[in-house]
């Protein structure tokens, strides 16, 4: 690891002035490009105090030997000195997209005597024209098919081409009227590449003007009465209308734009593109990239739009691209968009209409993305093997933890504090396994007591189940000799199942505990294994910030590898055991608030509840109504109206509810607080959703 004070600068000797910059390693390799608008002042900010580095930037700079810098004129020549040196050197900590080389295209070969239409990938060619991509090539050969009894163009191969010229018979095609023949000299070279022009304008978005010329023409047929012809044209008009079909009008205004969405979370980002011509959807394509930089929403949007455009010039750059982000700062971004078209270029976020709406989509489809990317990942079998030897390594752990139990403490300010447990075998969730617990110790909001007395009771009816099978017999060691805990456990023998065949809850101990938290919670988890005389369960903290493992009693973090697949498995461990754990809190929080003095009143079901808050609006004033004008509710007889009576009489009013923001209290005349479509019966608080989440835990 080295120091970077050792290849710091000189002071002055970096220019104030726009730039790209290079970190190489101890073998020269580059490992990290960036461009700035004064060097000076950001290669400043890779040698301050490590401490204050981002993980991913120090491990960086650590990892760097030396620093090196090529000065240009204006940002947008950076720019483009950045993206040539990230594909010339393919740097390690750069966010590098997945490229998509194999996504198929609709090629026209402009660039030939004679050009074809064929399904194209790898790298664009010059002097041809793509359209796509598409997600698959059969999309694109139904397209193509329904396209060539309007435009005949050539689809087949060289050498088919010159055997037909050789023999003179056309291909099938040729016979069938979907192949104007060239081959055999049916069409001149120059009528043979205008067609296959008139092919691009169409795909590129131009329909009406070919549409339109078909109507005239088959109109013109019928009333000279050449009804076989109109009755071709008629046919081709249909053909052309069921091929734009297959792209349904997203935009109105038969907009050319491109659409990038983004969507990411601590360790990767997956991005969307749609493209759209004539107001259509014309391809779609999408990525994903580990984020080995610390990095923002606009910063990925910035190196998409690189990958998306980096080599593309003229109208394959679109005159509007919209993006859920901005690069910071937007204009060289702008300008260089406007080089590579030749034109003015509009970038920017859309806020209302059909634009928005459109964004949206893409931005489901981005999340999808990520969403079956991490699935994939995560249910590899290799994969979920050495990201268990990766832990096993790391902890120093004796084997492989093929059972991985997390715990989450969460709350909303103190009140409704639960706790979840998720299990991990073998890298795969088992959602059956899941418990949940409530904090009955004590009350209020004391994240590492509510883990002690978690680990405390969930291990003690481990005991528990372990004494009752009688593994006990001959001491801390089982019958067999094995360890208590020891794999073989884990497999599903008759003394760990109850009477019915089904597994004891908490009969299989885990060879690894994982909770959500740094040093206090581990320690509070393995102060209660102590007290249970359990020594042969691993423990250790995932805290989320800055994403370090802990182990008891260790005064530094573990921290491991960016990539390390074991780190991967250990937060999709702690994110599944936060997203059970504030799931559980919020229904609970919510059935509480849901619930009413009515629910005690014995034999009052749910229609007569509701037609007694009807009839007098709230609880409270049915709370002040006499029994005679509770019996005039429909349904109520005296006596129930006398029982309704004295439990409201019994029943504690609730605190009434405040609004947050401004101190005002809300009276209560619909008995109960207001809800949110969001959560349900959650109580009226102040501040976005966004804000009120950020107050649970």
């Amino acid at each position: 690891m080295a120091d970077p004070s050792s290849y710091r600068p000189r002071p002055g000797e970096i220019p104030d002035s726009p730039g790209v910059y290079r970190f190489r390693d101890e073998h020269r390799r580059v490992i990290y490009v960036g461009k700035a608008k004064s060097l000076r002042q950001r290669l400043a900010n890779y040698f301050q105090d490590l401490a204050n580095l981002h993980p991913r930037t120090r491990t960086m700079v650590t990892t760097a030997a030396s620093v090196e810098w090529t000065v240009v004129s204006t940002e947008v020549e950076a720019l483009q000195l950045e993206y040539s040196w990230i594909k010339e050197y393919d740097p390690r900590f750069n966010v590098k997209y997945r490229d998509d080389k194999s996504y198929p295209y609709l090629a026209v070969t402009m660039n030939e005597e004679f050009p074809r239409v064929q399904v194209m990938r790898g790298h664009k060619k010059k002097g041809v024209r793509y359209f796509g991509p598409y997600g698959h090539a059969w999309a694109i050969r139904d397209t193509v098919d329904l396209l060539l009894r309007v435009f005949p163009v050539r689809t087949c191969s060289a050498g088919v081409f010159k055997n037909a010229a050789r023999t003179g018979r056309p291909c099938l095609l040729g016979y069938i009227g979907k192949c104007s023949a060239p081959c055999v000299e049916r069409i001149s070279p120059d009528d043979h590449w205008d067609l296959a022009d008139e092919f691009c304008d169409f795909m590129a978005g131009r329909t009406g003007t070919y549409l339109r010329r078909l109507e005239r023409q088959m109109a013109e047929a019928a009333d000279e009465m050449e009804y076989e012809r109109a009755a071709r044209l008629r046919d081709d008009i249909g053909a052309l209308k069921k091929a734009m079909e297959k792209s349904a009008v997203v935009l109105a205004d038969a907009t050319d734009a491109d659409l990038i969405a983004v969507a990411e979370d601590e360790l990767e980002a997956a991005v969307q593109i749609f493209h759209v011509r004539g107001g259509r959807v014309r391809g779609q394509r999408g990525w994903v990239t580990d984020k080995v930089e610390e990095i923002t929403t606009g910063a990925l949007v910035e190196h998409a739009l690189q990958q998306l455009y980096g080599e593309e010039t003229g109208d394959a750059v679109p005159k509007e691209v919209l993006v859920p982000a901005l690069p910071d700062p937007v204009e060289p971004v702008q300008q260089w968009l406007a080089e590579r078209r030749g034109s003015g270029v509009s970038l920017r976020i859309p806020q209302r209409g059909d634009k928005k709406a459109l964004m949206e989509t893409v931005q489901r489809n981005a999340q999808q993305a990520l969403v079956l990317h991490k699935t994939k990942r995560a249910s590899d079998l290799t994969t979920r093997s050495r990201a268990l030897e990766e832990i096993s390594d790391a902890l120093d752990l004796d084997s492989a933890p093929l059972r991985i139990e997390c715990y989450d403490i969460s709350h909303l300010q103190g009140d409704d504090v639960v706790a979840s447990m998720v299990v991990f075998e073998d890298g795969l969730a088992r959602k059956s396994e899941y418990r949940r617990f409530q904090i009955k110790g004590f009350a209020g909001q004391d994240d590492v007591r509510s883990m002690h007395e978690v680990i405390t009771r969930r291990f003690r009816r481990y005991l528990a189940e372990k004494e009752k099978t009688g593994e006990w017999a001959d001491g801390e060691d089982g019958a067999d000799g094995t360890e208590a805990g020891g794999d073989e456990q884990l497999t599903d023998g008759p003394a760990l199942k109850d009477d019915d065949g089904r597994p004891k809850r908490f009969a299989y101990p885990p060879q690894l505990v994982v909770v959500d938290g740094g040093q206090p919670q581990v320690a509070a988890a393995q102060r209660a294994l102590d007290e249970l005389g359990i020594d042969d369960i691993a423990v250790c903290g995932l805290a989320k910030r800055l994403e370090e493992v802990w182990l008891p009693r260790e005064d530094d973090p573990v921290v491991l590898p960016r990539t390390s697949e074991g780190l991967y498995l250990l937060q999709r461990v702690r994110d599944e055991a936060h997203r059970f754990a504030i799931t559980y809190q919020r229904a609970k929080r919510a059935k509480r608030f849901r619930s009413s003095p009515l629910d005690d009143v014995p034999g009052l079901g749910e229609t007569r509840k509701q037609a007694l808050i009807k009839h007098f609006g709230s609880v409270k004033k049915l709370r002040s109504a006499t029994i005679d004008q509770i019996c005039e509710v429909p349904g109520i007889g005296r006596k129930t109206a006398e029982t309704v009576a004295v439990a409201l009489a019994r029943a504690t009013p609730a605190a009434p509810a405040v609004n947050t923001a401004t101190g005002e209290i809300i009276d209560d005349e619909d008995g109960a607080p207001e809800t949110t479509a969001d959560a349900p019966g959650e109580p009226v608080t102040a501040g976005t959703p966004d804000e009120r989440r950020g107050q649970e835990r």
